[in-house]
């Protein structure tokens, strides 16, 4: 039998004491770099790799108010936010050449938000085939590179706003 190995996930599955504190505040008051995964800010939202991504490039889009859905904020943050949306496809789409994508957002507990009180929106590149019986059946997703090596790729290809 061959081994998979995860190391970075160690201090997800031994956190018995999740903080309380939102996780996408939380990134926004650190540099950008590894320890909070920015790829890309903008006046009112950015982009940051997710720590457990589905797919190698699975980004997630957020504002950066603590708000819980759209209706809450203004009309230009809104736009600001499809702009971003946009722009991810079209960087991961020249870094990755995936063949589709999933892109929406979970809003309220009910919808499955994890994060419930700051509204985000998931990018996630998808290929044929990369739900196969690792995920279907060990529960266990197969990335091809860290998140690093992701957060490096997509940040040289980003164009400067």
């Amino acid at each position: 039998m061959k081994q998979l190995w995860s190391p970075w996930r160690v201090k997800y599955v031994m956190n018995h004491e999740p903080s309380t504190e939102c996780i996408f505040c939380k990134a926004q008051k650190l540099n950008d770099g590894p320890e909070n995964l920015i790829v890309i800010r903008n006046a009112s939202t950015y982009a940051i790799l997710n720590r457990y991504p589905y797919t190698s490039g699975h980004l997630m889009i957020a504002p950066f108010a603590h708000q819980p859905n759209l209706e809450c904020l203004d009309a230009e943050t809104r736009r600001e936010i499809v702009e971003m949306i946009t722009m991810a496809e079209e960087v991961l789409d020249r870094v990755y050449h995936p063949e589709g994508f999933n892109i929406g957002a979970n809003i309220g507990s009910a919808a499955g938000a994890g994060v419930v009180g700051h509204l985000h929106f998931h990018v996630v590149p998808r290929w044929g085939g990369d739900t196969n019986f690792m995920s279907t059946l060990a529960e266990t997703r197969v990335l091809a590179e860290t998140l690093e090596q992701t957060l490096n790729r997509l940040k040289a290809a980003w164009p400067q706003i």
